[in-house]
């Protein structure tokens, strides 16, 4: 990985099939059990509840989105334990989202 890539350009991003096929992510890093993505959700994002084998931290830089009934806006923080359920997500004109996993 670089040692410095820019979050707001509009190099490195690729497709984020496993969110939707309209979704798109830029990978910050990704060694040693830990990844870091920005991920870019489209307007009218959805996606099914589910879980991950380790812990989950979502950042909203910008835009928001609804999860588990509840809309999250920009600034928001949110932290999901391994094996905690989460989800559905919706956003309704998009978002950034700074995602984290680690174990």
């Amino acid at each position: 990985m670089a040692d410095y890539i820019d979050l707001f350009d509009d190099s490195n991003w690729q497709m984020a099939p496993e969110y939707t096929s309209q979704a798109r992510k830029k990978v910050l890093h990704d060694e040693g059990g830990l990844k870091i993505i920005l991920l870019k959700l489209h307007a009218g994002f959805n996606l099914a509840p589910h879980s991950h084998l380790m812990s989950e931290q979502h950042v909203i830089l910008k835009g928001e989105y609804e999860g588990e009934g509840q809309v999250f806006p920009e600034g928001s923080y949110r932290s999901f334990k391994a094996h905690q359920k989460h989800g559905p997500f919706k956003s309704k004109d998009g978002a950034l989202i700074l995602v984290i996993w680690g174990t």
